[in-house]
């Protein structure tokens, strides 16, 4: 059985690799939390800094100085409790020894339940998409790029509230008043810029403006070599974090940025390959794929390129793509993205969404977990994680996720609005999960489904079967195009979508609304 282990108001779960600080997860590298692991199993005693390596790093020949790193990781995050830099004593020449205090071991059954923070008062902070001004809109992706690396680098400040790129982006090409971009996103701040990319250089123009007021608190221009992207990007992190009243103390801090390629050729086919993702297709997620494949042949050692190689395989699996390659090639590629790069949250996100697919689900929760406590801000893997909930039977924590998912992206897109339904009808809260999914801009074919599982859960037969005939009619198109035929059965439409439910009675109670709304053994008719 799993180990946890308590010790003043920090909380190590083993199994998930997560400390805890009271109920919030902390952003601690796999290396340090192996570390204190063996501290903790051997308190009071010394640990030889060989054991301790071996702990870290199994199998590898390191340089003694990366422990040092990780011990210093670890001192700092003890270091705002009273007397918390000293928890983990040096012995020199041999050592380290847990000093701290006494840790009480205990074990599955007492996990802590991971929720998000309640809404707080933090410095919030919406980044708009950056206007192109190359004059040639095929470089929109490169602006829109620099951008979301933008709002990824804030969004690691636990410190900061920061709104997710799909609401950013609701305001591309339009010129709205700052004041009123504030008030629909819910920020004190904004940030405004803009990209030109000539040739081997780049423009880059960027403000911080106050939103209650419209005034610009920071402007700078950059104008630089296109090798120097990624710097421009941690020095507008970095300036914008100072500017913020009250975060000067954020302003020196190390950014703990992914790691970047050196290959801009590379960075640019990551680019141009989120641009295609991101319209959901199979045939989009092929060619993303096939741009992030032709990064790492440029830069083997790109942790993103291979971490996205993995998530357009997963994409492919969630959307039922016969032709999705196999889930062992996502985990081969997501395996070398965190040993390139083990403190990306992205990567844990796509990694515990890849693990829920393979059932492996304790893993999955792990990696949940880890992204989350590596970048709070980042509402996409807050939503996936409130999907997966409710397969997993925990509506409840469901729907305070995606709550948490939709503050943090006040426009969310449409599988928003899907996994929130989902949760409410698990609730057996028809009524709201309808008015949901009445929300979203247009309905797929499992919205139409889960509709019509909620009408007829509500006796409203005529609109369950408007409903249904909608999801058997693209349900069959989608297996048409495939080459396959409609089932007898029409309930077997969805047998894959329930089979992700772990318990059977929450399949059952699935596929109940959807056998009330008329899907049967017999062959629907769907003229």
């Amino acid at each position: 059985m799993a180990t946890i282990y308590e010790f003043g108001p920090f909380r190590l779960e083993t199994d998930a690799g997560t400390l805890f600080r009271d109920a919030e997860p902390l952003a601690l590298g796999g290396r340090a939390v192996s570390l204190l692991r063996l501290l903790l199993e051997q308190a009071g005693k010394p640990v030889a800094k060989d054991a301790l390596m071996e702990a870290a790093w199994p199998g590898l020949a390191v340089e003694e100085s990366n422990l040092t790193v990780q011990i210093a990781a670890l001192r700092r995050t003890f270091a705002d409790f009273e007397g918390g830099s000293g928890w983990i004593e040096t012995l020199p020449r041999r050592g380290y020894r847990y000093v701290g205090p006494p840790a009480a071991a205990l074990f599955d059954g007492s996990r802590q339940t991971l929720l998000p923070s309640a809404p707080s008062d933090k410095p919030s902070i919406a980044v708009l998409p950056f206007s192109n001004l190359s004059g040639d809109p095929a470089q929109d992706y490169f602006s829109d790029g620099v951008t979301e690396d933008v709002i990824t680098e804030l969004s690691r400040f636990r410190s900061l509230f920061v709104v997710a790129r799909h609401s950013s982006f609701v305001y591309r090409a339009r010129s709205s008043d700052i004041r009123e971009v504030g008030r629909q996103l819910g920020v004190r701040y904004v940030v405004e810029g803009s990209a030109r990319r000539i040739e081997k250089r780049v423009r880059v123009t960027v403000q911080l403006l106050d939103a209650a007021s419209g005034f610009s608190l920071w402007t700078e221009r950059y104008d630089r070599e296109l090798e120097d992207i990624f710097a421009i990007q941690d020095e507008i992190v970095g300036r914008i974090v100072s500017a913020l009243p009250g975060r000067v103390e954020d302003a020196g801090r190390e950014i703990a940025r992914g790691k970047q390629t050196s290959n801009i050729t590379a960075y640019d086919l990551v680019l141009l390959g989120n641009e295609r993702w991101r319209q959901l297709t199979v045939t989009s997620m092929d060619d993303a794929r096939g741009c992030f494949t032709r990064a790492v042949g440029l830069d083997p050692a790109y942790a993103r390129a291979h971490a996205n190689i993995a998530w357009t395989i997963v994409c492919a699996a969630f959307l039922e793509s016969p032709a999705a390659p196999s889930l062992d090639d996502a985990r081969h590629e997501i395996e070398i993205a965190l040993d390139l790069d083990e403190n990306d949250a992205w990567s844990h996100g796509v990694f515990a969404q890849l693990l829920f697919l393979q059932n492996r689900d304790q893993e999955a929760e792990t990696h949940f977990k880890r992204a989350l406590a590596l970048n709070p801000n980042d509402a996409d893997v807050a939503a996936a994680f409130a999907n997966i909930l409710v397969y997993w039977g925990h509506w409840r924590d469901a729907l305070a996720w995606i709550r948490s998912a939709k503050r943090l992206n006040p426009f969310p897109p449409n599988i928003y609005h899907w996994y929130h339904a989902l949760a409410l009808y698990s609730a057996r809260d028809y009524e709201q999960a309808i008015k949901v999914l009445r929300e979203a801009r247009s309905s797929d074919r499992w919205s139409h489904a889960l509709l019509a599982a909620c009408y007829a859960q509500t006796d409203r037969p005529s609109e369950a079967d408007v409903e249904v005939r909608a999801f058997i009619r693209e349900r069959g198109l989608e297996l048409s195009e495939r080459g396959e035929a409609l089932p007898v059965n029409t309930l077997e439409l969805a047998r894959t979508r329930a089979a992700r439910y772990r318990d059977p009675v929450d399949r059952d109670h699935f596929l109940d609304g959807l056998r009330k709304a008329g899907l049967s053994d017999g062959r629907a008719d769907v003229a």
